[in-house]
């Protein structure tokens, strides 16, 4: 028996926050909207829809700089509990075509319809089955990836948004990917990437020259990653309702570090980043964890437990912050710092404090 090429999708809302703002105010339709902090505040941008866009405006850009260069933007702050609302609409059109869903966040998501409700072997009719089943119940737009793997099927659904459809058949999957910047691989964060691009690896197409061998020497078990997504290979499954124990992020330096402002500065960031990832998947956690790894490769974790819940990425970055003073960390170099939360609750219908970032930047002296 051969091999079983999966079919993939991944659907991902378009502008989804400010879509949805704009479909409750049609008067909004041709105006720059942006979802998130205040103009004046030091929130930052949610979503932008792509009236906005056209001024520069991005997610997490703060509101103030948004303001700067559009003055006469409509800015919304978010409705959690709606945006909650329309996501497990939309999930549910997905549970009709298949249970292999993963979940990523409000607005986007897996499917595995190698098998499907459907009975439809064409994993592009079925995508066009789900985009025009989300348009007609909640009218707003959805753009899709089919590929047969996640990694392929993300970076698809990028293309020709809004209201698109990208398809990467097998044969023309190393056609699609070799042009790709190698920082489109998952995993290859701000370090990697430096780091790639000193090697002179700056395509899909630099990375599939280089030998194993080679990027074992240089990136370690990663390098082993890099070479099967190279390749096309991304094995992955799609986990139906995933329940992750943990969630953080951590970097490795490209040098060792001893200056502690860089140190805070980055865990401040991350401390933000991670806030906002368990925010997005309707998570908080009490729980909070801090791994150093000392120039000697020593790696150490502190770990923190609340009786209740972090409700800002300010929070947390303060128990982050007293749990690095419990390491040797200033005086001894390091060489990778992260962060993690567990201990997870669901958030259902509680709205978290959304505008995190107020406090954060002041943190970092913006």
């Amino acid at each position: 028996m051969g091999h079983i090429i999966k079919k993939i999708i991944h659907i991902d809302m378009d502008m989804f926050f400010a879509a949805i703002e704009i479909r409750d105010h049609p008067q909004l339709r041709y105006t720059p909207v942006v979802v998130g902090g205040k103009p004046n505040s030091r929130g930052v941008v949610a979503t932008a829809n792509y009236e906005a866009r056209k001024y520069g405006i991005r997610s997490a850009m703060p509101c103030r700089e948004a303001y700067k260069r559009c003055p006469h933007c409509v800015f919304i702050r978010p409705r959690m509990e709606k945006y909650r609302e329309v996501s497990r609409q939309i999930r549910d059109i997905f549970y009709t075509v298949t249970d292999m869903v993963e979940p990523l966040s409000l607005d986007e998501a897996y499917l595995d319809v190698t098998q499907n409700k459907l009975h439809d072997e064409s994993a592009t009719r079925v995508a066009q089955h789900i985009k025009k089943t989300i348009l007609a119940t909640t009218h707003l737009t959805a753009s899709a990836g089919v590929a047969p793997n996640k990694f392929v099927a993300k970076i698809a659904s990028d293309y020709n948004k809004p209201d698109g459809l990208c398809v990467v058949a097998p044969p023309s999957l190393l056609k699609f990917i070799h042009p790709l910047p190698v920082s489109k691989v998952p995993g290859v964060g701000k370090i990697t990437n430096e780091k790639l691009q000193r090697l002179q690896i700056k395509t899909i197409a630099d990375l599939s020259q280089r030998p194993l061998t080679f990027l074992i020497d240089h990136f370690g078990k990663f390098g082993v990653h890099l070479h099967n997504i190279a390749r096309g290979v991304d094995e992955r499954e799609v986990v139906a309702d995933r329940i992750r124990k943990s969630y953080g992020r951590e970097t490795t330096f490209s040098d060792d570090i001893t200056d502690m402002q860089k140190i805070h500065t980055y865990l401040c960031e991350c401390s933000q980043n991670v806030f906002r990832a368990i925010t997005k998947q309707n998570l908080r956690a009490r729980t909070a964890t801090l791994k150093i790894k000392y120039h000697d490769f020593q790696t150490i974790t502190r770990r923190s437990t609340k009786e209740g819940y972090f409700m800002s990425a300010h929070e947390l970055y303060e128990t982050i912050s007293l749990l690095l003073q419990q390491t040797k960390v200033g005086e001894t170099p390091i060489r990778l710092a992260g962060v993690s939360v567990s201990s997870f609750e669901d958030v259902n219908s509680q709205q978290l404090y959304f505008d995190f970032d107020d406090d954060m930047n002041s943190v970092i002296g913006e």
